[in-house]
């Protein structure tokens, strides 16, 4: 098994990521630092990653998080800050899948599961994530028609949304956004290109799961039929 799919499967992140992780010089094999992700890693071989001695998950886990502002998306913070894994029981590994920027809040997935981690953030498959953001003010059709074509947004990237709803009162828009890129405060920088101020920005869809009754600070396990469903 190649190392990079070897980290995937302990449930340390994607295999993309990894690639990048094992380069950084956090994975020892046998005592040794492995900078190779095609290593090919053998049943006897000994691997830590960051210190920890890892292997292939048993029990595949998926959670859904109702993330708050002012949590940083990531398992570690050098600058102290609260983290999702704060959150998260700390007897299993799992990582979160994609980012939500520190003051959106809303649904969150991680796993341990480094197949699926890989298949749920891989640009190509395009999932679904549905938002709810409330701004000043209302978009106007053309506005509309241009973010379903897609619009410039800085640093050579587009972003594009589909709109699902929008109902205006008292001058404020709360929209339903749908997105399938996901680049880096999209929304945010839509909106920014737009001229429109952004009140508040929640997720509250991936793929066909929705973020429901779960209350924020608070997550659930997936069933097997609803991680089932992820992958179609």
């Amino acid at each position: 098994m190649r190392l990079n799919k070897f980290l995937a499967q302990a449930g340390v992140a994607s295999r993309r990521k990894s690639d990048e992780l094992i380069q950084m010089a956090t994975t020892d094999v046998n005592g040794k630092l492995c900078l190779d992700p095609a290593y090919d890693v053998k049943e006897s071989d000994v691997v830590y990653f960051d210190g920890q001695k890892i292997s292939p998950v048993k029990e595949k886990i998926v959670v859904m998080f109702h993330k708050p502002r002012r949590v940083i998306t990531t398992v570690k913070d050098t600058h102290g800050r609260k983290t999702v894994m704060d959150f998260i029981p700390p007897n299993v590994r799992l990582t979160p899948i994609g980012r939500l920027d520190q003051d959106t809040t809303g649904l969150l997935l991680l796993t341990n599961d480094g197949d699926l981690h890989q298949y749920l953030t891989h640009p190509k498959n395009q999932i679904p994530k549905d938002y709810e953001a409330v701004i000043e003010g209302r978009l106007t059709p053309s506005q509309i028609q241009k973010l379903s074509r897609g619009i410039y947004i800085g640093d050579k990237e587009y972003g594009q949304a589909e709109i699902i709803n929008q109902e205006t009162k008292k001058g404020r828009s709360s929209l339903i956004m749908r997105l399938r890129h996901g680049k880096k405060r999209e929304i945010r920088r839509i909106l920014y290109r737009l001229k429109l101020k952004l009140i508040s920005l929640k997720r509250i869809g991936f793929s066909n799961l929705t973020l429901g009754t779960l209350t924020e600070g608070n997550f659930r396990q997936l069933t097997l039929n609803e991680v089932n469903s992820l992958w179609n």
